[in-house]
């Protein structure tokens, strides 16, 4: 480990050392039988690749800094977030409207969001500036990711599980609103905990991934302080838009004009959560 005033850097060795953690706990997986020393392992082999690669794609953006590659990997990154939404699904929805409706919400409140930060807080010049830009939208992608993939699944199982009672106020006059309404404050409440939580832990609990990160590079932590409140703001304004956006889109499918309920569109019996 070397460096010089403020800030340590990491050599490869170092890395190792802390990986070895990571194969304790696969042997201990191993010792016990819980089945999971080669997930263990395989979790943490894709994460290696996975990040190298991101480092030499992310070097070769940051020397572009072109507005074009910027939005093709912004592009990128929301297709994957959008399969994953797919991926964690009890009860999908029928053809390309589950992929369709996680990955539009995404796009939209992450993008919005991430513009947002880009042209008022953070001013970057220019404002598609990769090096601000794709850090930004990632952290706010992967926790509206999986708001969405909560609120989502949770709709489509509370309704399943509801289904006679949703009828039932259906056929009493109710539109399909007012019949929805518990399963829909069902859906938002899931997809938002996770965020409500994390901000209610961060600074009493947790010291967030990136305050850390800021802290050990040399920023006073008054600094890291702001950045990490301006995150967390971005991360609970596009996650409670991407839950909004995900859950109501989701109930006008598995509707229809008529105020009739249609979980004929969902691929009934599959669990798709693994």
């Amino acid at each position: 480990m070397s460096g010089d005033a403020g800030y340590i850097a990491l050599e490869y060795r170092d890395v190792a050392l802390a990986a070895l953690l990571v194969l304790i706990q696969a042997g201990l997986s191993l010792m016990l039988r819980l089945g999971l020393g080669a997930q263990i392992l395989l979790a943490a082999f894709r994460m290696v690749v996975q990040l190298m690669l991101l480092g030499l794609v992310l070097e070769n953006l940051f020397a572009l800094a072109s507005p074009l590659w910027t939005g093709m990997a912004a592009v990128v990154m929301v297709g994957f977030a959008g399969y994953e939404v797919i991926a964690r699904q009890s009860h999908r929805l029928r053809g390309l409207w589950s992929y369709g409706i996680g990955t539009s919400a995404i796009l939209s409140a992450a993008g919005l969001v991430t513009l947002f930060a880009l042209t008022t807080q953070v001013r970057a010049d220019p404002w598609y500036d990769p090096r601000y830009a794709l850090p930004l939208l990632g952290m706010v992608l992967g926790n509206t990711m999986t708001g969405v993939a909560l609120g989502l699944n949770t709709l489509t199982t509370t309704t399943r599980r509801e289904r006679v009672s949703i009828e039932a106020r259906l056929a009493l006059g109710a539109d399909k609103w007012t019949a929805l309404r518990p399963s829909l404050r069902e859906a938002m409440r899931s997809g938002m905990i996770p965020i409500i939580n994390a901000m209610a832990a961060t600074g009493l609990v947790a010291i967030p991934g990136m305050m850390t990160g800021q802290i050990l590079a040399g920023i006073t932590p008054q600094d890291a302080i702001r950045y990490q409140l301006l995150v967390m703001f971005l991360i609970a304004g596009g996650t409670g838009l991407g839950v909004f956006a995900a859950v109501y889109a989701g109930a006008e499918r598995i509707t229809d004009a008529r105020h009739r309920l249609r979980l004929d569109r969902l691929a009934a019996g599959e669990d798709n959560s693994g």
